[in-house]
């Protein structure tokens, strides 16, 4: 297994704090947001970071003071309208880097305090692994994916419902099979190159695939917009 730490995102949500610093560089407790999910991916497992030209040079440095092998991947674009997307990202690294393992997908401003090797250990080695939580307000749902499961596979999912169905919402933590590229590089083709939410419903509804879900309770956050990063702020302070 491979990892790729989604991280070529410009942060618009995030401005101005994001103009001239890169979102998973954004700091929390003193450290790049991006380190405390370098930490919790186990010791065999290669890291790949994918990034953009603007924030390459401070990935670089951030790099240097990592203490364990990172490869970062410079995707081509300087600006928000060049973006890849999500779903666009993970599909050309997984062809400029001609992987052929099973991938973990991880994004740089998510904080989340759940074991993952334990979320690993729950892969099957065939069907793709999403880490779910209920976050306990079905309004705030509303800004996420939203899924149903049926006992541990999901069922169904919607990107960002204006009216949740539930408060069980998708983080943007994977593992994608290696089986399941051929079926990404189609839907990708296709134009359809940015969330990853939408990429499960295609699974689901059109291709029929079983996708399971690794419930967790433990603390996370999407560092998302400027609120719940001042908020993350004002409780570091607290503490």
């Amino acid at each position: 297994m491979k990892s790729l730490v989604l991280s070529s995102g410009f942060g618009t949500r995030l401005y101005p704090l994001t103009l001239t610093v890169a979102k998973g560089l954004l700091e929390y407790q003193g450290r790049p947001l991006i380190d405390y999910v370098i930490d919790k991916i186990p010791q065999d497992i290669d890291i790949l970071v994918n990034i953009n030209k603007k924030f390459e040079e401070d990935f670089r440095r951030w790099q240097e003071n990592v203490p364990r092998k990172i490869k970062i991947c410079v995707e081509p674009v300087y600006n928000e309208g060049q973006s890849f997307g999500a779903i666009g990202s993970i599909t050309y690294w997984i062809k400029n880097e001609d992987i052929t393992e099973d991938l973990l997908v991880l994004a740089s401003d998510n904080y989340f305090e759940f074991d993952l090797l334990k979320f690993i250990r729950n892969f099957n080695g065939r069907n793709t692994l999403v880490a779910v939580q209920d976050i306990g307000d079905v309004r705030l749902a509303s800004k996420y994916g939203v899924v149903q499961l049926d006992d541990s596979r999901i069922i169904r999912f919607e990107e960002k419902p204006q009216e949740p169905k539930s408060s069980l919402i998708a983080t943007a933590c994977w593992v994608l099979p290696s089986r399941v590229f051929r079926i990404m590089f189609q839907y990708s083709s296709a134009g359809k190159q940015d969330n990853l939410g939408d990429f499960i419903t295609y699974l689901i509804e059109e291709v029929k695939e079983d996708v399971y879900a690794f419930p967790f309770t433990e603390r996370w956050m999407d560092i998302g917009s400027i609120e719940v990063y001042e908020a993350l702020q004002l409780e570091d302070n607290a503490d």
